[in-house]
């Protein structure tokens, strides 16, 4: 299952080195690439040790920042004030060019997720910086964080919805930054007071939402909770989202919404993941197992099931999913 996973994975890559978010052949726009979902799919390669596969996407991710950097500088001399000035989200993996189309297109946690992997591989002996102009691109990441004054910056998220402030996206951006200060300078102030406002939302995502899965990443890969926090933030989303085919967004989700919100399969080897880290194994087995149940006939992860069913959306599968799952047997 695991070899068949990494090669579902290998066939949702581009030549151009970034996947897309589900099969390339679907009609939903899920055979795009987002900064995000490439940086998650690469948590399950770099546990299989796909390193060739990890550099090739995490380096066509930098040559998308580079053909886009003037749009980055602008953004630096002055804080954006309309999404279109803020970092694209999503692109189109073979031209590298933005997808110009309506969208929730703030998400400080992508540029938050892209330092700290890229912090994360160098730190431990796996090389993706080239050359100058990645140190570059690098640096001006890190000068666009401040800009955006990402610490209360209202974005849209890890789900791309309504405008808030939003824990996992602080989170990210603060992970992101501690591991990239070995690499570009990073003030400590911009640490800092990330964490400071962090302590204060958590254990809520937002203002409208108690209770989000997206809180995993803080425990997961990011590790910036503390032990309470962390204890939280998993007995509120098991107590809270945790389903029989996957994990709830958040309560009151209207995304494929059919009597009820969908259940994200990402959700239990991410669950998984963080339990075997936890040297928790009867919980690590039962997550296990409930992943290994919520997989098709093919042994595809899909993104998520309807309320109370074993149907499945079309996106299918997902990259994201499948590189969890890869992840929870190989960490």
């Amino acid at each position: 299952m695991l070899k068949q996973s990494i090669k579902i994975i290998e066939d949702m890559q581009y030549p151009s080195g970034l996947f897309a978010a589900s099969n390339p052949n679907v009609k939903t726009g899920y055979n795009l690439s987002w900064i995000r979902d490439n940086v998650y799919t690469l948590i399950g390669l770099e546990s299989a040790q796909k390193y060739n596969l990890v550099r090739k996407t995490l380096r066509a991710l930098l040559e998308i920042l580079l053909k886009h950097e003037n749009k980055i500088d602008w953004a630096i001399k002055e804080k954006p004030k309309h999404a279109y000035q803020y970092i694209h989200a999503r692109y189109n993996p073979n031209s590298m060019e933005e997808i110009w189309e309506s969208w929730g297109n703030k998400q400080n946690d992508a540029i938050g997720a892209l330092l700290f992997k890229i912090g994360d591989l160098e730190e431990n002996g796996i090389k993706i910086i080239r050359n100058e102009n990645d140190l570059r691109i690098i640096q001006k990441l890190v000068n666009y964080l401040e800009s955006i004054e990402y610490w209360h910056d209202k974005d849209n998220g890890m789900w791309e919805e309504n405008e808030e402030i939003h824990a996992s996206s602080i989170g990210a951006c603060v992970a992101g930054l501690k591991k990239i200060r070995k690499i570009v300078h990073v003030k400590n102030e911009l640490i800092k007071i990330g964490q400071e406002e962090l302590n204060k939302l958590l254990p809520r995502e937002s203002e409208t939402k108690e209770v989000d899965l997206a809180l995993l990443s803080l425990i997961y890969p990011y590790n910036i909770t503390t032990k309470e926090q962390r204890n939280l933030i998993l007995k509120n989303v098991e107590d809270k989202l945790l389903r029989d085919k996957g994990v709830l967004r958040y309560l009151g989700d209207q995304y494929y919404f059919r009597n009820g919100e969908a259940q994200w399969t990402m959700g239990l080897p991410w669950l998984a993941i963080i339990y075997k880290k936890l040297n928790m194994p009867d919980k690590y087995a039962f997550y296990s197992r409930k992943t290994l149940e919520a997989m098709n006939e093919r042994g595809e992860l899909p993104e998520l099931y309807y309320a109370d069913s074993n149907e499945h959306n079309e996106n299918c599968p997902l990259a994201w999913s499948q590189a969890l799952f890869v992840a929870s047997l190989e960490e």
